[in-house]
């Protein structure tokens, strides 16, 4: 099936949704959602659920463990199915506000950074991390293909 929904009540990420087919291998449509809060409401986040009490980004709420790289079926998670039955895979926080500094800091468009972010934020909904350097790297090559389905270079 390969479907991802992405709900977002601000943006528009169908381009994101089509740059995922592929990465996942899913008999069922996977849902995520996107919210936008401000610096204050990120760092009481991170704060309360990674122990570190400062501004970040982005942060992700998977609703599923250990599911990096594995066929999603709908029959092993019952529980997770949205009422549109698909699986629902968490939910991913960005901080605009820190989206628009970063894109100037690293001298790219806002539209680059906030693509980036969420994609970011999906590779962990569905299982990858970058803590060891091995998992580190296929997360970014993963990054990197999707933003480039997009169009979407370290130059915009």
């Amino acid at each position: 099936m390969n479907k991802l929904n992405i709900y977002c009540d601000q943006f528009d990420f169908s381009a994101v949704e089509k740059a995922f087919e592929g990465e996942f291998v899913s008999d069922v449509p996977l849902a995520a959602e996107v919210v936008f809060v401000g610096a204050d409401e990120i760092r009481s986040l991170n704060a309360e659920h990674r122990g570190k009490d400062a501004v970040t980004d982005v942060l992700s709420f998977p609703s599923l463990d250990d599911i990096r790289g594995r066929r999603l079926c709908k029959a092993d998670f019952p529980y997770d199915l949205t009422e549109n039955g698909e699986l629902f895979l968490g939910s991913i926080a960005v901080c605009e506000e820190r989206a628009k500094e970063q894109a100037e800091e690293y001298g790219h468009s806002y539209r680059r950074e906030l693509h980036y972010l969420v994609v970011h934020g999906l590779c962990h909904l569905l299982g990858y991390d970058h803590i060891a350097a091995a998992g580190k790297s296929e997360m970014r090559q993963k990054e990197e293909r999707i933003l480039l389905r997009m169009g979407i270079t370290r130059e915009d």
